[in-house]
């Protein structure tokens, strides 16, 4: 049995698609882009684009100083 590569289909990037804003103020959407942990989920995984990524990731940061979000979970 040959051992192919594992092809994925490629994620598209959800702020691309739906035209929405990332707005550190809505900490519902940014807690889905982090684990429960409370960690930044990567660009590969959460399927963002480059430039949303940088914008989600800026927004979890600012969202984290004014107390919106925990920097991480307590165990």
């Amino acid at each position: 049995m040959e051992r192919g590569r594992l092809f994925q289909r490629r994620r598209n990037c959800r702020f691309c698609h739906e035209n929405a804003l990332i707005d550190f103020k809505d900490a519902g959407l940014l807690r889905t882009f982090l684990t429960e942990r409370g960690r930044i989920i990567p660009r590969r995984i959460s399927g963002n684009c480059m430039r949303h990524q940088r914008e989600l990731t800026i927004a979890i940061k600012r969202a984290r100083t004014i107390a919106m979000l925990t920097f991480a979970e307590e165990r």
